[in-house]
Order: C-alpha cells, then structure tokens, then sequence
C-alpha cells in the first residue's frame, strides 16, 4: 500500500501557496520540507508551508546555523514510504550545504553546490572555492554517472543534468583545483539583491512568522 508519504526540497515563499495546493490535491502527506543549505538569494517557503500543511517538519544542516524542526548531519537518511534521503556534506558555498541522494542513487539533489554547467558562488557565507571543489569531486562526482542531477536552480531553465554531464562538461569543474579556485576568486559578482532579507529569515527557516 503507497503511503503517500512525501518530501519537499527547498520550498520558496513566492510559491509555497502553490505547493501546498498539490501536496493537497494529490492527496500526499508531507513530512518533510528539506533545505539544501541557507539561501542567500530568497526566502525558504518552509516557515509558510508549516502553517498550510500542519505536521510538516522543517529540516536543515546542522552546521548551517540555522533553527529547524530536525538539524541533520551527513549519514543522515530522510525515510519516506519505501524511500529515503541520504544526507552528503557537501560544503565550500556555504559551510551547511547538504546534497541529498536517493537510497538507489539515481536521483540527486545539490542545492547551489553543483548547478547546471555551472556552481554556486564561493565568495561568502563562509564559501570557499577549494572545499567546495573537493566537495563535488568527491562527494558528487562519485556517485553513478547515470545519476540525475537536480540543483536547487537555473536560471537559464534547465531543470535536470547527470552526473556525467556535469563531470565531463561543467566548464568550471574540469578545471584543476588551482584553475578552480583561481576562476571562483575572481568573479567579482555584485552582492545577491535578497541576501539582507533572505539570509535572516532563512536562519529561523522552520519558525519565520509569514501571514497566511
């Protein structure tokens, strides 16, 4: 018997109305509404979707420094139906970035660590470019090649890679680890237009007072 039992990764405010909509319409129960790590660039829809799905939990890293429902380090596993999330540490965008795997490693979820072609900025929240280059050949680039990416976004509209893909073609991640960090060091991106709004809200992710 299915139990309907879900997990919903890094909700976002703007459309957690949405999401709660579906979770309803198809009948789901929503245990978990999970963050990859503290986001700079918007705010989690976490705090909203516990007051429209009352028993969801929030969660997020541990070292994140972030209030949660459930602070969860790697070697965690999210259990749901005849599922589970297995929690990777995958630091160096931000030192509380998890990658969550599916239980038959076909499916992961990276957050802003690995991105479609691409990365998350390594130039504050406590990034660095080393850690985060030996966190994705490490920790992602070790799983399957068939494996399916999903990253927290893209902002050109992909929604899905491989772990093939990415360790052959990501232009940034076939670098060497001194290309790397030399390429990541001199970005020089202007400053996320949320990040004075979004990283507060998003540290009190499981209790934010959002009005319904």
């Amino acid at each position: 018997m299915k139990t309907k039992e879900a997990v919903l990764i890094d909700p976002v405010l703007e459309t957690a109305k949405r999401d709660s909509t579906l979770v309803k319409q198809l009948g789901l129960n929503l245990l978990y509404t999970v963050n990859t790590h503290c986001h700079a660039d918007h705010i989690s829809g976490t705090g909203l979707l516990k007051q429209l799905l009352p028993g969801c939990r929030s969660v997020i890293s541990k070292d994140s420094g972030a209030i949660a429902d459930l602070l969860i380090q790697e070697g965690h596993h999210l259990k749901f139906g005849a599922f589970a999330l297995q929690a990777l540490a995958t630091p160096g965008h931000t030192d509380g970035c998890l990658t969550y795997v599916l239980n038959d490693n076909t499916m992961a979820f990276t957050g802003d660590a690995l991105l479609i072609r691409g990365c998350g900025r390594t130039d504050f929240q406590q990034g660095s470019a080393e850690t985060l280059y030996n966190s994705v050949h490490k920790k992602i680039f070790t799983l399957p090649g068939d494996c399916l990416i999903y990253p927290a976004h893209d902002y050109t509209g992909q929604t899905v890679s491989t772990v093939e893909e990415e360790r052959t073609l990501n232009p940034r991640l076939i670098l060497s680890k001194e290309g790397f960090v030399e390429l990541m060091n001199n970005l020089n991106l202007p400053k996320p237009k949320k990040i004075d709004v979004a990283v507060p809200a998003n540290l009190k992710c499981g209790i934010q007072d959002v009005p319904i």
